[in-house]
Parts: structure tokens; sequence; C-alpha cells
């Protein structure tokens, strides 16, 4: 008997110990554009279960982020968030110490959008975005839109290539190294995020990236739409329109002389509100 219950405990233990690796948070990643109500009351809802439900508003990837950071603060704060503070960091600043204080308690921290790289250049890999890390891993909401959603991936599209062929002629190929990438938050490390993605037809650089790093999968999110990412590592689809994923683990892949790609047995999900994606699986989940 006491074998068969050390044997039920070591399986029970077994299925466990992997999801308390889990960050216990979760990723809240808009694709930019208009952002329904009933979406950020969502977002705020998640915060404030967490410590204080604090929310932490980040705008510096905006060109105007005096003005950018107080409107998403009064944002969220009309659709009945209690606490709401907004911080303009430099790169000074978030490499001091002390300033991993405004965190403190914190709920949820929002990215706003503009250029992604800018926020970056701020944040990544100091106090601030290692004490990110950890109140997202301590169960804080972390969520963004446009290149507030860029930045949530460790492999984060910046939005340039390196074979511009015209003016008018943004990512009009599907070739290997063109899409100019750097390291972005990592909160997610299995995907690449791209933002705006049906509105602005931007496939050919994700498909591009996703036959070059196979490993990863491409997660395109359409305007007014987001993804959820829970604990345990699956996310669902709300919003208004749809999120594409483009997965080549799979799949037979050539880099021809002309640094065209050729990918024969990609898969692509088209999804909708409500659908749920299993990111360990890379599989549809049943509702």
């Amino acid at each position: 008997m006491k074998k068969i219950l050390k044997n039920s405990l070591v399986f029970v233990l077994l299925l466990w110990i992997p999801l308390l690796c889990y960050p216990q948070g979760h990723l809240f990643i808009i694709g930019g554009g208009k952002r329904p109500p009933e979406m950020m009351k969502k977002f705020i809802q998640f915060a404030e279960k967490v410590k204080s439900g604090k929310i932490v508003v980040f705008p510096m990837a905006s060109s105007v982020p005096e003005e950018v950071g107080p409107e998403q603060a009064q944002e969220l704060k009309n659709l009945g968030a209690h606490t709401v503070e907004c911080h303009i960091l430099t790169r000074e600043q978030a490499l001091n110490e002390e300033s991993t204080s405004i965190l403190n308690d914190v709920g949820g921290v929002f990215f706003s959008g503009g250029v992604q790289s800018r926020l970056t250049d701020v944040l990544r890999e100091t106090p601030v975005h290692k004490k990110l890390i950890q109140a997202y891993k301590n169960g804080a909401v972390i969520g963004g839109t446009s290149a507030g959603a860029a930045v949530m991936s460790e492999m984060m599209i910046t939005g340039d290539e390196k074979r511009k062929k015209e003016e008018d002629s943004s990512f009009s190929s599907i070739e290997a190294d063109n899409i100019v990438t750097i390291q972005g938050f990592g909160f997610i490390k299995s995907a690449i995020i791209d933002q705006h993605f049906i509105s602005r037809k931007r496939h050919n650089r994700l498909l591009s990236l996703v036959a070059e790093h196979p490993h990863l999968l491409g997660i395109g999110i359409d305007e007014s739409t987001a993804v959820v990412v829970k604990p345990d590592n699956t996310f669902e689809v709300i919003g208004k329109s749809n999120v594409i994923i483009y997965d080549a683990s799979t799949a037979k892949r050539e880099i021809l002389s002309s640094g065209h790609l050729s990918v024969h047995g990609m898969s692509m999900h088209i999804l909708k509100p409500g659908d749920r994606f299993n990111l360990n699986t890379k599989k549809v989940m049943g509702r």
C-alpha cells in the first residue's frame, strides 16, 4: 500500500512540476488599432487579481510619450481601473536599481504603441526589465498594443528590412536574411509576434522569418484583436478579427541561391475570436 501511495505521489509531482515552472501571469497582446472597451476591461480584471491591482503604463515607444502615456492611463481609469501610473523612463533611469520601485505591488503593465525598438532601447537588459519578468512570473498581466505587442517575443521584428527594392515595395518578397530583428523582452520564447497583421498585409515578413527559424511559430495578430496567453502556455483569441499562425517546424525548407525561400508542408491556422491554441503542442484546441 505504501508503495502505491509513493508511486501516486511521484506521478502527481511529475504532473505539477512543469506547471510550476510556467510564469503565473498572463500576456495580453493586442495587434494594434482600436481597442474595444470590453477588451481593455478584461485586461483590468486580470490586473486587479494581483496584489494591489496597480497598472503601470510605459509609453516610450511613442514619438510623443508625454501625450500618449496620460491618455492611455486615463482610458484605463475611465474603464474602471483604480490605480494607474504612467512612467516615461530613459535608459539611464531604467539602469538605476531604484527605478524598479515603480513596479512594486504591480498587477498589470501596459506598453503603448509606436516604434518597438524605442521600448527595447530603454528597458531591455536593465533592472526594470528584470523586475518586469519577475512580476510576470509572480502573476501580473503584461499587455501591449502594436509596438507593445512586438516587444513580447524574444525575437522581435523591428519593422525594417535589409533590401528594400523600391520606395513603395516594403516586404514585397519572401526571402532569407532580409527581415531585421533584434532581441525583444522575451516573455514569449517559442514564437515571433507580428501586429496589424491582416490590415497591413504583413504576411511576407513573418513567412520569411518562420521559414528561416522553423523552431519558432509565427503569430500575426490583426487590429482590434488580442491573444491572451495563460499560465499553461495556451492562448485565446479575443476581439474583432483574426490571428494567423504559421508553423514550419515539420516543413521541408530550402534557401535558393537568390535568397528566396522554398517551404513544403508549412501549417497555417486562421483563428477567430474564441479560438484557443496550445503553444506547447502547436495545435488548435477545442472550445
